[in-house]
């Protein structure tokens, strides 16, 4: 409830709050749609009808009536949110109990006393307005109940109250248990408006809501009430408005349309046939309309879902709420036209980052980096400035991830977003000389390894013992030794070699002998690929483990009960076998124990912080093989591959010139079986080295919450790289900011990012130009050869997974820390994903049949279909 000061000076409980005492601070009071409703009629030149709010502070007295609200919260808050038959009876129970409260005098007469000031007897909308509703990050857009055309007292107080109940409706509970929103923090003011009788009605949305164009204007209108466009009886008018020009209209058939009933509320009846086509706006109402909406835009500063009425020529706004679900665009000093590509899409992980791992990832990398939506996205408009720049760049990543490079074309033709400069005025980064070929020399390999252990090693010694601003200063400073390592030019020369003689032998022997990606199974089994080798330790594992039943069984009870840490490795000391799991497990996080999900982001909980992540592929490797099934494995490999080389070998020298095709084949292969394992090694290197920084700031977390400055140690995961050196030297921290972040990231990870996104905040995607795959097929890029049908796995979340062998599993992306799961299934399908990004790659190794980047594979692909994975052409076909 708000406290405001009477004339006399005294203090009153105000249970009712006119619009014109409203504004962007009295969401608590009035809820979102209230407190934007009381900041529109603030607006010059915007027409909002006149009204009032019953306070959040009435609603609470209400709800204090109900009997054991407590209890039948507690009760609530327990129901998980798929119980759908627990969330129906408990909410019914507590909205009947709403309804069923008497409204105290005083309140009533405060309602009545506002009615009479407004025209008591003129007709209002009645409408929710919940403290969680339209706000930045989420919408709860319809989880509440409306009414329209009420009139007298007695009716709109009946309404009111049902505005309250409808707090505790199904649909809105179950939202807000999904949303993370607790019950007893929401309260539910109520919107009492003058209504008006428009002409036609809709809405306006300030950015395109399909593609996400801050540039672009899209109005809806119909005939009537909105509420005919709001319920779907019929489909609106649409225009779409650029630069105060309508550049396209679509007038849809509106047979019927919603009009006020003579008793009360609204009912929907037919349109004379003539205007039935009419468009229900003229262009330059349209234009007008676009105008209003961009001035309300500017005043809440981000884009607008705004409902209008029109009456005559006028225009009434009878509601704005911000747009949620729009893409973040980056910000920049200039006006220029930007084209930003997805890091994210890049490196196999899209989710959204924490500031400190976003800000370590940006000194890490050698080219500048903006933010957006908790993702990172690299702006290419530099190198499309010029002819030969846009046709390099188009074709580098293009044949790494079509859809990124469709898409990057498709902003090209339309010719007049970017600018073109003359070549010689070109200022994008020169390519550089090509690296220098390099023999098939295992030791080059084992060198650049060596190195990097050895750095690794040291790092670990140095910072052992250090704290405070001098932890923080050395930890800046081991950057530059990372990105030395990282982008070691020698380094960089071998991941080259190995790429570009998998090109030689795809393109040369599909020429020669109509073999199609015939370095997929010739790369099988390859030596010193450290992340293949991390699948097939976790088989060894399993081999331990295995003989003892007891062992076993507990780690099941580790799984049902969602055990985290790592305290159940020493409870498994005490079981026959224990000891030996035990260590195997240990030891296995001593070589693999700083990978994860996402591990890029350096806040992510590592394997070694939560070894139970592992328990369920070690339990599926168990049940799925038998002992050995690891060196199996990679002999099988190996032998395919030989056995590969001398057909190829064969076949070459039958042609003619047969000799000197397979003298030149055999180079490549040799070339890409030396190199090709380091290409996982360099990311390895870097993880290593980020673990060591994330051991060494979370002991430095710790120490700044003992000395309070902190809540908790992961506070640390909120703040940028550079603040956090400030506040170890300071020892302060905004605990604000922080809390704001913590908001923030949550509303991030509810975001899908694009591949690609302009400065207009227009996402673009790509398409698939082909005509080879059959009917119905789901089209993607081919990256590890072969056919295979199985039971689809829909999976994303690895330590959910429950595979058996011979499934195909299905997901939004794979970093390295799927690499236990590739040993179990028979083929893979991603919605993101390249040729050469780390899921591809093992693919490869383990000779699964895989396609990547098709698009919404988890949402069109249900678990437990059957499917045909094409891995040599690209398309998936689902059988049943």
């Amino acid at each position: 409830m708000r406290i405001d000061s009477t004339n006399d000076g005294e203090t009153e409980l105000r249970y009712v709050l006119g619009f014109e005492h409203i504004d962007a601070t009295n969401v608590a009071d009035v809820g979102g749609k209230g407190a934007f409703l009381g900041e529109l009629s603030r607006i010059a030149g915007i027409r909002v009808p006149d009204g009032f709010c019953v306070t959040t502070g009435a609603f609470r007295r209400i709800v204090a009536e109900v009997p054991s609200i407590d209890t039948r919260f507690d009760l609530l808050s327990r129901v998980e949110p798929d119980d759908r038959a627990a969330i129906r009876t408990l909410s019914a129970d507590i909205r009947r109990s709403v309804e069923g409260v008497a409204v105290p005098d005083d309140l009533a007469a405060a309602i009545s006393e506002a009615l009479t000031r407004l025209g008591e007897h003129a007709s209002y909308a009645v409408r929710s307005s919940a403290t969680a509703e339209d706000l930045p990050t989420a919408s709860f857009a319809g989880q509440q109940d409306s009414y329209l055309n009420i009139t007298g007292p007695a009716a709109i107080l009946r309404h009111v109250r049902r505005c309250w109940a409808s707090l505790f409706t199904e649909r809105a509970v179950t939202y807000r248990i999904r949303n993370g929103f607790d019950h007893r923090k929401i309260g539910m003011a109520v919107v009492v408006q003058q209504m008006v009788f428009p002409d036609a009605a809709g809405t306006l949305f300030t950015a395109d809501p399909v593609t996400s164009n801050r540039k672009t204007v899209t109005v809806e209108a119909g005939w009537g009430l909105g509420e005919a466009l709001v319920s779907g009886l019929v489909s609106g008018d649409v225009y779409t408005v650029r630069d105060d020009q309508v550049v396209s209209t679509a007038i849809a058939t509106k047979p019927r349309f919603a009009q006020a009933s003579p008793g009360g509320g609204t009912h929907d009846a037919p349109i004379e046939p003539k205007r039935q086509t009419q468009s229900t706006l003229t262009e330059s109402q349209v234009v007008r309309l676009v105008r209003l909406g961009r001035r309300i835009e500017a005043h809440f500063g981000r884009p607008q879902d705004i409902e209008w009425c029109r009456v005559g020529d006028d225009f009434h706004i009878v509601q704005s709420r911000p747009i949620t679900t729009l893409f973040p665009v980056p910000t920049t000093d200039d006006q220029e036209n930007h084209v930003y590509v997805s890091v994210g899409h890049q490196q196999m992980m899209t989710d959204a980052m924490k500031p400190l791992g976003l800000s370590l990832w940006q000194l890490t990398t050698p080219r500048p980096m903006h933010e957006a939506g908790g993702r990172l996205f690299v702006d290419v408009a530099p190198a499309l400035a010029t002819p030969a720049g846009r046709a390099s760049l188009v074709e580098t990543l293009g044949s790494s991830d079509p859809l990124l490079g469709d898409a990057l074309q498709t902003v090209l033709d339309r010719g007049d977003f970017l600018r073109t400069l003359p070549e010689e005025d070109s200022i994008a980064a020169p390519a550089g000389d090509a690296p220098a070929p390099i023999a098939a020399d295992p030791d080059v390999v084992s060198e650049l390894i060596r190195r990097n252990e050895a750095s690794v090693a040291a790092l670990q010694r140095e910072i052992r013992n250090l704290s405070g601003p001098a932890l923080l200063d050395f930890i800046r400073a081991d950057i530059a030794e990372l990105k030395r390592i990282l982008f070691d030019p020698q380094s960089l020369q071998v991941i080259m070699a190995a790429m570009e003689a998998s090109r030689w032998l795809n393109e040369h022997l599909e020429a020669w002998l109509g073999e199609k990606n015939a370095a997929d199974v010739l790369t099988r089994s390859v030596p010193r690929n450290v992340t293949s080798e991390m699948g097939l330790a976790l088989l060894d594992v399993a081999d331990t483990i295995r003989p003892h039943a007891d062992v076993v069984v507990f780690l099941h009870r580790v799984v049902d009960e969602g055990r985290e840490g790592d305290g159940f490795l020493n409870e498994m000391a005490g079981l026959v076998g224990g000891p030996e799991a035990r260590d195997a497990i240990r030891s296995y996080l001593d070589t693999y124990g700083m990978r994860c999900v996402g591990e890029i982001d350096i806040t992510r909980m590592r394997w070694s912080e939560q070894p139970a992540a592992l328990v369920p592929a070690i339990l599926g490797n168990i049940k799925n093989f038998e002992p050995g099934e690891g060196e199996r494995r990679f002999e099988r490999g190996l032998r395919e591959s030989r056995r590969k080389e001398q057909e190829l070998m064969a076949r070459l020298r039958a042609l003619p010139d047969g000799e000197g095709k397979a003298e030149e084949t055999k180079r490549m292969i040799d070339r890409v079986r030396t190199f090709a394992g380091y290409r996982e090694y360099p990311k390895y290197g870097m993880v290593s080295r980020y673990f060591v920084y994330k051991q060494a700031l979370l002991r430095e977390a710790d120490r700044l919450a003992r000395s309070g400055a902190l809540r908790e140690d992961e506070d640390i995961f909120f703040l940028r790289f550079q603040e956090l050196e400030e506040a170890v030297r300071t020892n302060d921290v905004d605990a604000e900011l922080i809390l704001e972040r913590r908001e923030t990231f949550r509303s991030y990870e509810a975001l899908t990012p694009p591949r690609l996104l302009t400065s207009d905040g227009e996402a673009v995607t790509g398409r698939y130009r082909r005509d080879d795959a059959p009917p119905g097929a789901l089209a993607g890029l081919p990256v590890s050869a072969g056919a295979v049908e199985g039971r689809v796995r829909v999976v994303t979340d690895m330590a959910q997974a429950d595979l058996e062998a011979g499934d195909i599993l299905v997901t939004a992306y794979t970093d390295p820390s799927w690499t236990p799961l590739f040993v179990t299934v028979a083929g893979l399908v991603t919605e993101v994903g390249g040729l050469m990004t780390h899921g591809a790659v093992i693919a490869r190794e383990y000779g699964l049949p895989a396609v990547v980047g098709v698009e919404q594979a988890t949402r069109r692909i249900r678990d437990g279909q059957r499917i045909r994975v094409h891995g040599t052409d690209g398309y998936v076909q689902i059988l049943a």
